[in-house]
């Protein structure tokens, strides 16, 4: 069975991010997708600090917080959400922090597991937020999910964000879209594999010129 991780990176476990998320999951379930969410706002979680223990080793060489825990379910996930607050028109620092060490942590491909990102606010930096946090996925081959809106809500409140009749149903059909992509590359990879990946090439120019 097909199976989402969620990541939700805000503080607050029941606000208005969690709200869009479990919109999500509710038509998830309705799709017979398995989900995992974990909550990584509330977390100390520290940067990537470029040691490159995981070059040598599996996993973060850091495993007092949930980066390493994650890692094994996204391996084993299908699609992967992506769930973050506005701060100042950008991602909050926790999870900007949780993402760049779960992907420059693990190994293992993750070509063709679908990508989503979600973001809440109050009123403005969405679309900024949005920005960043697709291009962790856009780097490393996942195909991005999409919906009738950008994957946003608005809200102060949870109860506010209750109120966003157009967000949640922006939320539904994003995880309908998602359901159905994660259908149709599995399907695809049955019966044609999936896309030859051209690995090697590295721009660096140490030589200077």
């Amino acid at each position: 069975m097909a199976r989402v991780l969620l990541i939700n990176g805000s503080p607050h476990a029941d606000g208005c991010t969690a709200t869009a998320l479990q919109e999500m999951i509710k038509v998830f379930h309705e799709e017979g997708i398995e989900t995992d969410l974990i909550q990584v706002g509330n977390k100390a979680v520290r940067g990537c600090i470029a040691c490159g223990y995981c070059d040598r080793h599996e996993g973060c060489v850091f495993t007092d917080d949930p980066v390493n825990e994650a890692a094994k379910l996204f391996e084993q996930a299908d699609g992967l959400v992506v769930g973050s607050p506005v701060y100042f028109a950008s991602p909050n620092g926790t999870i900007l922090s949780f993402l760049d060490r779960l992907f420059c942590s693990t190994g293992f491909s993750k070509h063709m597991k679908v990508g989503a990102a979600v973001v809440s606010c109050r009123r403005g930096g969405n679309s900024a937020t949005f920005d960043v946090l697709n291009k962790y996925f856009s780097i490393s081959g996942m195909p991005i999910a999409t919906s009738t809106y950008w994957n946003m809500i608005h809200g102060h409140t949870a109860e506010d964000a209750l109120k966003d009749q157009e967000g949640l149903q922006t939320m539904r059909n994003l995880a309908r879209n998602m359901a159905f992509l994660i259908r149709a590359i599995a399907a695809a990879k049955e019966t044609a594999g999936l896309p030859a990946v051209d690995l090697g090439a590295f721009t660096s120019f140490p030589d200077g010129k």
